[in-house]
């Protein structure tokens, strides 16, 4: 390939005479030349060589002067912490296909997360926590953690979440964020830092504080930890540089890229609803939206003998948001006006209103 542009500058500075139009035709048929390199099996290894080192590009990563987790300071200077970090940031970076769905997922579900944890007094960087563990998706850990916050049955049950066979509130992505509130709210009060906390939340508070103890030193970033706790801050770290400040990580995010929050109304009922597919078509959707929107309903039944108020949520409007182009506009917000009042058993449908081959579920 070198030989190739050699010869053609050669050429190019002994025949100026002929003028622009000779060279701006030689230019064209050096372009040819250069793109059938670039795609032919004819290519030399040396060749191919050339046109693979200056064509390809990847770049190392810059770790922030400011780095920090709920406003305390990452330590940066310590080539322990700084190596920690430019790994993870190298590996999301890198990712494109797991970080661009991370974007996308966040811009829908991080509205939701952000005023809970507000309102909860819990720093605003907590959500990158439900965003590593899940991927603000609604999975079960080998160990039976459940939801976006991966949270374990006796743990939720202790927060006060129901679960039975027919409701599973770590699948409400509202009420897991209130019960994750719990605990943070609980773990600060023992480590008095917020690092810490977020560290427990992978080890538990027994085994941050035992950690701590034996090793007889009082931050996270000089402790000596499992491999899995030792990565958890940095990678929440990681994913909060890259979601908050995408350009610089290389990701060039339209709105249209991104998912939208789906704006929805909520529905309060107090009784059995005995077929959820015949309860979805009497609100005009039907049951694969509002398992959707409501995944902690686990069966297609809802039994309620003690009259407990449940809210249900189904699309506010049409679900045909996007055009053909993929555009959409912004996201509605829930008002006041979006609620529905009291469903009781007077208004639910029989279940024999709609036949079952009409609902779609199955």
């Amino acid at each position: 390939m070198k030989n190739f542009f050699n010869k053609l500058l050669q050429f190019l500075n002994a025949r100026k005479k002929y003028g622009v139009a000779v060279i701006s035709a030689l230019v064209v048929i050096s372009i040819v030349k250069l793109f059938n390199y670039s795609i032919s099996d004819n290519l030399s290894d040396s060749d191919y060589d050339d046109y693979f080192n200056a064509s390809y590009k990847v770049f190392s990563i810059h770790i922030p002067k400011n780095l920090n987790f709920a406003g305390e300071k990452v330590p940066t200077t310590d080539f322990t912490v700084r190596e920690a970090m430019e790994k993870e940031l190298i590996i999301n970076t890198y990712w494109q296909s797991q970080s661009l769905l991370l974007h996308k997922r966040a811009n829908r579900w991080f509205p939701v997360i952000e005023p809970i944890l507000k309102a909860n007094d819990v720093p605003d960087d907590f959500k990158y926590i439900a965003l590593i563990e899940s991927q603000l998706t609604n999975v079960v850990s080998a160990q039976g953690a459940t939801g976006f916050w991966q949270i374990v049955e006796p743990t939720a049950r202790g927060y006060g979440m129901e679960i039975t066979d027919e409701v599973d509130e770590r699948y409400d992505v509202a009420k897991s964020t209130q019960a994750a509130c719990k605990y943070f709210k609980e773990a600060y009060r023992q480590f008095n830092n917020w690092t810490l906390v977020a560290a427990s939340y992978n080890r538990g508070m027994g085994g941050i504080q035992a950690a701590l103890d034996k090793q007889k030193v009082n931050n996270y970033y000089d402790l000596l930890l499992t491999d899995e706790t030792a990565r958890y801050v940095f990678r929440i770290l990681a994913m909060k540089e890259i979601i908050s400040r995408p350009k610089v990580y290389g990701y060039i995010l339209r709105k249209k890229d991104l998912y939208p929050v789906i704006a929805t109304k909520k529905i309060t009922v107090d009784s059995t609803i005995h077929d959820l597919a015949v309860f979805a078509i009497s609100q005009k959707t039907n049951y694969k939206m509002l398992k959707t929107f409501n995944p902690w309903l686990r069966l297609n039944a809802l039994t309620n003998d003690t009259k407990k108020k449940y809210v249900i949520e189904i699309p506010k409007g049409s679900i045909n948001i996007y055009d053909m182009d993929g555009n959409y506009e912004g996201s509605n917000k829930l008002t006041s006006k979006d609620s529905v009042n009291l469903v009781t058993a007077s208004d639910l449908p029989k279940k024999d209103t709609v036949k079952k081959s009409d609902s779609g579920s199955r």
